[in-house]
């Protein structure tokens, strides 16, 4: 039976360094407000004044990623580029990524899932890799939110939470009777919850899809319901937790290490007391990134591996994500 395993991963970061005390330049905060609520001590931020997009960052996290997995970007069969910050309105940035790879027919697919991106975007790799329609696929989570964010007051509990960043992952398909690779995913979503969490303009329902007069101009920047995705969150991970479990028929016991997605440190203390796991078995970085969005998850396992806190020949390894959509999944991971 063919699986989907994880062959290499990458990660990059921008080189400004952007501390809470920096922040207090710009608007009313402290590092105090900013630590209590959301666990954030620092973030990177693309360099000031030079054009950066999500595919540059996207593909220094692919190279690395590519290099140790030992393949050329000819090899690929698949590029999936997951982001909410795209380099421009259209095309997709994995088209972009793409022709920076030095190829120039590999198919693309974008996904704007944010937060869960990394999540979908492993589903629709196993996807491909397990119906025989491509067997080495890179996924790319980047995002570049410093240049898309209200640095003022106003904007401040958006603001003092996001930082730029990329990570890669290389899926490969192995014909393999253990269980081993992607063994389960729960993937959900509620729109109806859309407005909670988003960014509106420029949009297509408008007629001139961007500003319509000069008091729409907060309107440019993304509008966070925290409290609301708070409680949202507290409820739905544990339950997608417990769901991806039943699915694989394992249970909490049986995973290694737990890797949730980086959005909000008090968030992800809620859910480890809930799921009641010791703090060795899971796993939080958003005090030195902040929240990454799409390369959260997939910046967080790099880092793992790179630390020697799981064995990549058979740790078991349990993601879990909310974010903007609403969206919200989990997926369980075994390398062999």
């Amino acid at each position: 039976m063919k699986k989907t395993m994880i062959k290499s991963t990458g990660r990059y970061i921008p080189s400004r360094l952007v501390t809470n005390e920096d922040l207090t330049h710009m608007m009313d905060t402290s590092d105090e407000w900013i630590r209590e609520r959301t666990g954030v001590e620092q973030r990177y931020w693309i360099p000031e004044g030079e054009i950066v997009g999500a595919s540059d960052l996207g593909l220094e996290a692919a190279k690395i990623a590519l290099s140790r997995a030992g393949w050329k970007a000819e090899d690929l069969d698949l590029i999936i580029f997951a982001t909410l910050s795209p380099d421009i309105f259209f095309p997709g940035s994995g088209c972009l990524l793409q022709h920076k790879l030095g190829l120039t027919s590999t198919p693309t697919i974008d996904i704007r899932q944010q937060c869960t991106g990394f999540l979908y975007g492993q589903s629709i790799a196993d996807a491909y890799i397990r119906s025989g329609m491509a067997n080495k696929v890179l996924f790319v989570g980047a995002e570049v939110h410093s240049t898309g964010l209200d640095k003022t007051t106003r904007g401040r509990d958006v603001a003092v939470i996001f930082g730029d960043g990329a990570a890669a992952v290389c899926y490969e398909g192995r014909e393999t009777e253990d269980n081993v690779g992607v063994i389960a995913t729960v993937l959900h979503s509620a729109g109806e919850y859309a407005s909670s969490l988003m960014l509106e303009l420029p949009a297509s329902r408008l007629p001139e899809r961007g500003l319509l007069d000069n008091e729409d101009v907060a309107r440019l920047y993304p509008v966070m319901n925290g409290s609301r995705i708070f409680k949202l969150a507290l409820r739905r991970l544990p339950e997608v937790t417990y769901e991806v479990l039943e699915k694989a028929g394992m249970t909490l016991d049986d995973i290694d290490m737990f890797i949730p997605h980086q959005a909000n440190l008090r968030i992800n203390e809620a859910y480890q007391k809930t799921i009641n796991v010791p703090d060795e078995r899971i796993y939080n970085n958003i005090q030195k990134y902040g929240n990454t969005t799409a390369a959260t998850i997939p910046l967080a396992l790099d880092e793992v591996i790179e630390k020697g806190l799981i064995d990549t020949n058979k740790s078991c390894m349990l993601f879990v994500a909310l974010g903007a959509g609403l969206t919200w999944a989990s997926s369980i991971y075994k390398f062999g």
